[in-house]
């Protein structure tokens, strides 16, 4: 049985954009709200949030726990209402729960065959976006839904798979939609239907450009205005597209992936002033272009062993780029590198494994695949300090928690495959 609730008196589980480079939909950037992956400004940055960080490595009061479905999905957040997208038995399933007493406004289910290949659960993978009282949901076979944030009401939908011709590929449906105004910005992945990447209208429901004819990846599109010019980048299967992102016109395409057949692209692209970074695993490596005036990139750098990121956020700040390396959680690395060179400034094993972040002021939330939360300062200069051993830490969750956190309004949202908490961090 789903959805049942344990309020808690003791402790018990991709993108960074620089300001011009934000979407311009209609989004509050100062917003208390969590309404995508992440976050209010597409960056893991939490904006204007008073928070007490130090309750995390003391003993974090937990608001309530909550048995969920499958899924790898970030629960989104707006004004108390927070929609929860995961898998009951044979449906995929919109949740709406109020955030305090975690009453179901509403419930949208649908139908849904989708079974993983290789042995992962079967639930949603791509986040739910809400905006302009809309929630988006697009399921791990690609049945894309509209639904009224009041009451669930369906829009419209489209079964993108079916209509482009997508095989399932190796995990299904991965990556969110990027919203850039009117639009969500998909990599269908639709390789004989030229349907590699879609822009579909986010009111009507209809297909505005579909561009490319390159398969589907893990990571979401971002959206950026670089010399005055809107820009879609897409790290499709195959490498790094840019398009003109109200036309669809494809500017420009780089080969980018591993050799091996059973790899993925999985780590969302950033946006940083005219730089665009793209990092992968599989021996791929990572990618540093830089946007011309006139739409054309100029390659600033490629390295192997800079940063391979598998399917982490990756986070830009002051010239630099954290994120988390490896392909497997027990060679995992947090690293810091120079966005112009790739210069590693420093390489620390990760006792989180692979992970998420969040950043809140100067400093970072650090959340593991294995369950653990940390907070540090990362400064460029000196690598930060972890626990040699898992086992000096408890984990607040079981392996494997693969989804990337939320904050809404003081609370923090963390989750593994099968249960969510939320966790009290506002200041007393």
């Amino acid at each position: 049985m789903f959805l049942n609730f344990r309020c808690a008196g003791a402790l018990v589980y991709v993108t960074a954009l620089a300001a011009n480079a934000a979407e311009s939909v209609t989004i509050n950037p100062d917003s208390r709200n969590w309404p995508r992956l992440f976050g209010p400004t597409g960056d893991s940055v939490v904006p204007n949030q008073p928070l007490d960080l130090k309750r995390i490595e003391a003993k974090l009061p937990v608001l309530w726990e909550l048995e969920v479905g499958e899924s790898y999905t970030t629960p989104s957040i707006v004004d108390n209402r927070l929609i929860l997208f995961h898998r009951i038995e044979d449906q995929e399933t919109v949740d709406c729960l109020d955030v305090e007493t975690r009453e179901r406004h509403w419930r949208f289910q649908y139908p849904t065959r989708y079974i993983d290949r290789y042995g992962y659960n079967n639930g949603p993978r791509s986040t739910p976006i809400i905006v302009d009282e809309v929630v988006y949901t697009l399921g791990a076979e690609g049945k894309l839904h509209a639904l009224r944030l009041e009451d669930g009401k369906k829009l419209w939908s489209r079964w993108l798979n079916r209509e482009f011709k997508v095989d399932q590929d190796f995990f299904g449906v991965g990556g969110s939609p990027c919203i850039d105004e009117n639009r969500l910005i998909i990599n269908v992945g639709g390789t004989e239907t030229d349907a590699g990447i879609v822009a579909i209208d986010r009111t009507s429901g209809e297909t505005l450009w579909q561009a490319t004819s390159e398969g589907p990846s893990y990571a979401t599109p971002v959206a950026a205005t670089i010399h005055g010019k809107r820009f879609a980048f897409v790290f499709t299967k195959g490498g790094l597209v840019s398009l003109e992102a109200e036309t669809g016109k494809v500017l420009w395409s780089i080969p980018f992936r591993s050799r091996l057949h059973e790899s993925v692209n999985a780590s969302s692209p950033i946006v940083v002033g005219d730089i665009v970074f793209a990092s992968a695993t599989y021996g791929t490596g990572s990618l540093a272009v830089r946007i011309k005036p006139d739409g054309t990139a100029e390659e600033l750098w490629r390295s192997v062993m800079a940063m391979d990121s598998h399917f982490s956020n990756l986070m830009a700040v002051d010239g630099v780029v954290f994120g988390f390396a490896g392909r497997h959680e027990g060679d995992a690395e947090l690293r810091c590198i120079e966005l112009e060179t790739g210069k590693i400034r420093w390489s620390v094993p990760s006792v989180l494994g692979r992970g998420s972040m969040i950043r809140v002021g100067k400093e970072f939330l650090l959340w593991g695949e294995r369950g653990h939360l940390f907070v540090r300062s990362l400064d460029p200069s000196v690598p930060p300090k972890l626990p040699e051993d898992p086992r000096e830490a408890e984990p607040l969750l079981r392996y494997p928690c693969w989804t990337p956190p939320s904050i809404a309004a003081g609370r923090l949202y963390l989750r593994n495959e099968t249960r969510m908490i939320c966790f009290d961090l506002n200041p007393n």
